[in-house]
Order: structure tokens, then C-alpha cells, then sequence
């Protein structure tokens, strides 16, 4: 078999597994094994696989903070906490509830990236359902999903495929707030209206008004604190044009190891909570790309995205925007991320089509569940609260909710162009 044809049916097969989960394996298992079967089969060299790894580390050190944060938190009851506050604010009302939580998740993605809003704020909504006895405690949860993508273009550091798509090229903060502040505003408020609509049924249940606020603990306090140092530290990095992984990294063993000293307790039940798999998930899935990389697929795409520019800005612009939306929801937006980047060194092509692609690679995967690292991130933290969300389940919804954000937001971006 040509050696091309391999790598595409290994990856393919690779993510289908990631989406589908057969015999309900973890995601991470079915990326590892298609990048494990890669360099078996000689298809890709074991230094190249070891090089993409590498390639991952800012990501792996970016999750690897906020999950300590998001636990520690969780376990200082600072979400509890938060969820009592929220559930007083709306009194008694689903529909106020259901705005605070989606303007809460705005600025979490904003501040603190689109996993921070997947893994710290998910816990704390379905603490807030569950304060306020919500009996239907998805359209909450929805939010958690879905803002985390269609915030995810605020600012730079609102996404970590913001980093992997720009690399070395970011934009200065200022320029990227006049190119992407209007094309946020509109894909916020598109996906808002969508979800309230989509959800109102649900949302004309009452919710309860007789909830108690409990005390902050110190470790509470202590983790709130290192929440809003780290997004403090996240801007002035982004301000600097500084990598995130390490500074994020650092932040949530501080703001950890801090709380855990004040309590003189051991690291180890924290770190059994944390969701580690996240980690070779994302190293298989950037293994997986550098496989494709072999078939000589970049020059192709380069050529192909050269040749569409020729044609007319606009439509060059247009079209791959919408087309690696759609390209994220098959494998995932970090790797797709990652292949549009090096086609963009490749092919050099005016800022509005590289606009176009983040938007693209940022808010497309709003359609499926595996479109995005945060979305898995979402999943895993809903079936650690037992809760449940199918893949058509989530698609049906993300049909209705990605289209239109994603047309406005590349309107809103290009209407300038």
C-alpha cells in the first residue's frame, strides 16, 4: 500500500476514535495508538514524532496550570461558593441565571483562555444548577461549551490555538483588538441568542430562591486569588509577546502548593483528580499532523491557498475561514491549528485571510464535541459529575449554534478588509 494512503487511513482511523470512543476509551488512547502505530510502521521517524511532541510543551504546561487551579479551587469550595453568589443574583429567575453564567463564561474565556472556561467554570455551573435545584441542568452547562469557543478570539491568550496558529507572528495587542473586537461581539452575542432560544423551554422552569451562602475557607480565598493573579500574569505575557505555558504552569503549583501548605496536607489526592490524559491526547494529536505533514500535504494546501488569494481576497478569505471551521470538527481545532500555520508560512497570505483562518480554527469547532481541546475538556468534566452529552446529542445543538456566529464573525472581520 502506497505509504501516503497508509498515513491518511491510520490518521483517519486515529480520529474517528477520538470522536466516537469505541468500547468507551478514553479519547487520548486512540490519538496515542495511531501516533504509536505511525512510527511502528516506519511512516514517520521516531525523531519527528519526538519533534512534534515537543512542539506541544507551551500547551502542555498552560493545562497542566489551569487543572491545578480548577481542582484546587473545586476543593476549597471557592465554586460552591461562587455558584451560592450566582444563584442569589438571579432570584428565582432561569433566564437571569442563564445570562450571568453566560457573561461569567465571557470573561473567563477572555482573561483566562477557552480550557480555563471548560475546566475551572464548568464545575463551578453545575454547582450553581445544583444550588438552585435546576432539574434540567444542561442548557447550564451548554454554555460552559460554547462561549468557550465563541469567546475564544477576545485576545490572544483567550485560546491556545491562538498561539499555535500566529506562532511567532502575533499580533501586537492593539492591532489585534482593532482586527478581532467586532468580530468577537458579534460571534458572542450570535451564539447567545441562539442558545437562549434553543434552550427556552428549559429555561421557563423556576429555580430556587431559598439558598444559603456558605463562608469562603482561607484555601478558598487563596485560590480565588491565584484565579485572577494567573489572568493578571496571562495579559502581561500576551502584552509582552511571551510564551503562557511556563508562567501558567508556575501559577497553579504556587496558587496549589500555597493553599495545600496552609492546610498541611499532601499533593497526592490533588494530583489523582487532576485529568491527566488531556496530555498525551494532545502530543497524539500533534503526532498524528506530523504523520500528514510526511504526505506533502502542506505544500498542497500552500499552493492551493496562493492560488485562491489570486483570485480575490474576499472570496480566499471567505473560504478558508469556513473551511477550516469545518476541517476542525474532523480533527480537532489544535491540529488543524497547527497544519493552517505552517501553511501559512508556506503561502504568506494577507492578514485578512490569516483573521479569516483564526476564526475558523477558534469558533468552528462549536459544531461537534471534538472540534475543540476545551469541548474534551467539557466532556471529561461532565462525566466526572455524572453527567452525559452524545456526540449527535451535541451536534444537533452545534448546528444551529456554530453557523451563524461563525458568518457574522468573518462579516464582522472582513467588512474592513
Amino acid at each position: 500500500m502506497n505509504h501516503d494512503i497508509l498515513i491518511w487511513a491510520i490518521c483517519a482511523l486515529a480520529t474517528a476514535g477520538v470522536i466516537v470512543r469505541p468500547f468507551k476509551l478514553p479519547e487520548a488512547v486512540w490519538a496515542v495508538l495511531g501516533a504509536v502505530l505511525l512510527v511502528l510502521l516506519g511512516l514517520l521517524p521516531w525523531r519527528a514524532a519526538l519533534e512534534a511532541v515537543g512542539k506541544g510543551v507551551d500547551v502542555y504546561l498552560f493545562l497542566i496550570g489551569m487543572m491545578l487551579l480548577s481542582e484546587i479551587a473545586r476543593r476549597e469550595g471557592l465554586f460552591d461558593w461562587l455558584a451560592a453568589l450566582a444563584a442569589r443574583r438571579a432570584n428565582g429567575s432561569a433566564t437571569r441565571l442563564f445570562l450571568l453564567i453566560y457573561l461569567v463564561g465571557t470573561i473567563v474565556t477572555a482573561f483566562l483562555s477557552n480550557d480555563a472556561a471548560a475546566v475551572v467554570l464548568t464545575p463551578a455551573v453545575f454547582a450553581v444548577a445544583k444550588t438552585a435545584q435546576v432539574e434540567n441542568k444542561l442548557p447550564y452547562l451548554f454554555i460552559c461549551a460554547f462561549i468557550a469557543n465563541a469567546a475564544s478570539f477576545v485576545l490572544p491568550i483567550s485560546n491556545p490555538a491562538n498561539l499555535v496558529l500566529y506562532a511567532s507572528r502575533m499580533p501586537p495587542l492593539a492591532s489585534w483588538l482593532a482586527h478581532f473586537a467586532l468580530p468577537s461581539l458579534l460571534s458572542i452575542a450570535a451564539t447567545y441568542a441562539v442558545l437562549r432560544i434553543t434552550q427556552r423551554s428549559a429555561l421557563s422552569q423556576p429555580i430556587s430562591t431559598d439558598i444559603e451562602q456558605p463562608a469562603l475557607s482561607a484555601g478558598g480565598r487563596i485560590a480565588a486569588a491565584g484565579i485572577v493573579a494567573t489572568a493578571l500574569v496571562l495579559l502581561a505575557c500576551s502584552a509582552l509577546d511571551l510564551q503562557l505555558g511556563l508562567p501558567t504552569a508556575i501559577a497553579g503549583l504556587l496558587t496549589a502548593g500555597l493553599v495545600l501548605a496552609v492546610k498541611r496536607e499532601a499533593p497526592w489526592q490533588v494530583l489523582r483528580e487532576v485529568s491527566w490524559a488531556v496530555l498525551p491526547l494532545v502530543a497524539g494529536l500533534f503526532t498524528l499532523v506530523a504523520g500528514l505533514n510526511q504526505t506533502g500535504v502542506l505544500g498542497r494546501l500552500a499552493d492551493l491557498l496562493h492560488r485562491a488569494v489570486e483570485h480575490g481576497l474576499q472570496t480566499a478569505a471567505w473560504g478558508a475561514g469556513i473551511i477550516l471551521a469545518l476541517v476542525s470538527n474532523l480533527m480537532n481545532n489544535l491540529p488543524a491549528g497547527l497544519i493552517a500555520a505552517d501553511t501559512i508560512a508556506h503561502a504568506k497570505p494577507p492578514q485578512p485571510v490569516t483573521d479569516a483562518l483564526l476564526i475558523g480554527v477558534d469558533l468552528g469547532p462549536n459544531l461537534s464535541i471534538t472540534g475543540s481541546l476545551a469541548t474534551i475538556l467539557w466532556l471529561t468534566a461532565l462525566r466526572r459529575d455524572g453527567e452525559q452529552v452524545g456526540f449527535w446529542q451535541f451536534l444537533r445543538l452545534g448546528a444551529l449554534v456554530m453557523p451563524p456566529a461563525l458568518l457574522l464573525a468573518l462579516a464582522g472581520l472582513l467588512v474592513r478588509a
